[in-house]
């Protein structure tokens, strides 16, 4: 691999610029940024708060913490509300894969689905490929939803100037959304989420409906190889749509489950501290260093603060991708719902 196949592979861990030199950030934290990067993050920015307030009201702090049993009451809340998260997220994850465990019929009309998509797609293409991972797909369906536009553009030539000024502007229109697809390298991120969201992203609804506006607006004036043509670019956008819902089940079952997996791995030192930090609060045995001349409560209470709701910001990383994911998906298809 050589340094900028890795300088690229960085995209999922840290903001860095595209290659036309432009940052996005709130994009890359809401979608291309791998979820325990934004969670370490959160962490970050949670203690680095909690230990400004102590800088900042330093003495009505730390009154408020040795003088009132406010913290073991809060600690003791985030306790509860640790493990209640757990069991909530870890039944969710089981009704999500609760859809894999299917009768044997199921299963066979499942895999009979895949053969006959696999076999649909291997048919557009004189060679018969049909790609298995997401990223290669993507760059066949662009290819050939960009010759098929341009097979029609080549059609359309005739004495109606109206009619090609429209078929032109909705060729380009269908180039310039699947040029993305066909060049992952460059738009995507270097986490494995980045190829799959050039799918998810892409909007097919739009112009599926266009097509049949412009077959019902000029109907008698078409040819019968512009129908045809139009025909066979219907026919891809179909198989891309049906590949594309299937890549929104792959991204909603591997994320749901990588986030039970996490907040397992997350909550059960978070538990153990928290029960422990309640234990020495309430013997007063706390510890005595200062760090970076914070008082020693006021370091201690930061630092098991954080870890008590490292759980919940490991929860707000995955939703808010999750939320993301849902909102720009469900405007996309045969109807579409303006933001």
């Amino acid at each position: 691999m050589s340094v900028t196949d890795r300088y690229w592979g960085l995209r999922d861990w840290f903001p860095v610029p595209r290659r036309n030199g432009r940052f996005y950030v709130i994009r890359w934290v809401l979608l291309e940024a791998n979820r325990l990067a934004v969670t370490g993050a959160l962490v970050t920015f949670m203690f680095s708060a909690l230990m400004a307030v102590g800088w900042i009201w330093t003495f009505e702090m730390q009154q408020v913490l040795t003088e009132t049993p406010a913290v073991q009451t809060i600690l003791s809340s985030l306790l509860s509300g640790i493990i209640l998260l757990v069991s909530i997220v870890v039944s969710i994850n089981s009704i999500v894969l609760s859809h894999d465990i299917t009768s044997v019929e199921a299963q066979e009309d499942r895999v009979r689905g895949v053969v006959e998509f696999r076999r649909d797609i291997g048919r557009l293409t004189e060679s018969g490929e049909s790609p298995t991972d997401p990223a290669a797909f993507l760059g066949l369906m662009a290819s050939v939803i960009h010759d098929r536009a341009t097979a029609l553009e080549a059609v359309a030539t005739g004495n109606d100037e109206e009619l090609n000024r429209e078929v032109q502007e909705y060729v380009e229109e269908v180039v310039r959304t699947v040029e993305p697809l066909g060049d992952q390298g460059d738009s995507a991120s270097g986490a494995d989420f980045g190829v799959l969201w050039l799918g998810l992203e892409a909007d097919y609804g739009v112009y599926m409906e266009r097509s049949t506006t412009l077959r019902r607006s000029y109907e008698g004036d078409l040819s019968d190889a512009f129908e045809e043509r139009l025909d066979d670019l219907v026919r891809a956008f179909r198989l891309f749509a049906t590949g594309k819902e299937y890549f929104k089940t792959i991204y909603y079952t591997q994320e749901v489950s990588q986030l039970s997996r996490t907040l397992l791995v997350i909550s059960l030192p978070s538990i153990l501290v928290t029960a422990s930090a309640i234990l020495a609060i309430n013997a007063q045995l706390l510890p005595e260093v200062w760090v970076f001349g914070f008082p020693p409560l006021m370091s201690f209470v930061a630092t098991v603060f954080t870890v008590a709701l490292a759980p919940f910001l490991v929860l707000t990383s995955f939703m808010l991708r999750l939320s993301t994911v849902a909102q720009r998906t469900a405007g996309a298809g045969p109807f579409s719902v303006q933001q």
